[in-house]
């Protein structure tokens, strides 16, 4: 079912059937500030693996969405100072950070060696589903090797069934990918520039690297 989140009508009606979709362990694909992702219940391992079937893919853990920095502190071991300055600046936004998740976490993301990488995406749409769901694993809301969908309609055509609620909120804006920093290490390191570029990473975090580790 695809609802128009541009109509108020058929907003709520579409963030309501998400939500419900989302914990009853079914897959939504929801808009975000990039591109449109397909998301599961993080806490539901029969959905993420319905997650990477859908897409058609072998299964590498996704990046999980969050609705609140809040919720960060629970989902991490520990949390470096340089993780809290760059949340601070580029959330929510188009930043992704790799972090030691907390080994108490009773989720399968599949082989994430004890990490996450983690991002609160700066769509109203979207936050509004996560405040309610809490973390979803979310990945870009197309087939393995197909263009990544640049709105709700673009994803039906490649996902089809498997997905219970799409919400379309028009054409993603900027559909540059997000920035990935991992802070796992010593000294904070971007695994893929993208969005939030890395002078202004920088900016935040002086000593941070780049892929090349220079």
């Amino acid at each position: 079912m695809l609802y128009d989140c541009r109509s108020p009508a058929d907003r709520d009606r579409g963030i309501a059937a998400a939500i419900e979709a989302v914990k009853n362990g079914e897959l939504v694909v929801l808009p975000t500030d990039t591109v449109y992702g397909i998301g599961a219940d993080a806490f539901t391992p029969y959905a993420v693996k319905a997650l990477a079937d859908t897409k058609g893919g072998a299964r590498q853990a996704p990046p999980v969405l969050i609705g609140s920095r809040h919720t960060l502190d629970g989902l991490v071991f520990s949390l470096p100072q340089a993780a809290r300055d760059l949340v601070e600046a580029f959330w929510p936004g188009a930043l992704t950070i790799v972090v030691e998740h907390s080994p108490s976490l009773a989720w399968d993301l599949g082989d994430t060696s004890g990490t996450v990488a983690v991002r609160m995406p700066l769509h109203p749409v979207a936050l509004e589903v996560l405040r309610e769901t809490g973390p979803m694993a979310v990945a870009s809301a197309n087939k393995i090797g197909q263009p990544a969908a640049l709105t709700a309609e673009e994803a039906r055509d490649q996902l089809g069934y498997g997905v219970r609620a799409y919400l379309e909120a028009g054409p993603a804006v900027d559909p540059v990918p997000s920035t990935i920093v991992d802070l796992t290490g010593e000294v904070p390191r971007v695994l893929r520039q993208g969005a939030v570029t890395l002078p202004k990473l920088r900016d935040v975090v002086p000593d941070i690297l780049d892929e090349r580790g220079l």
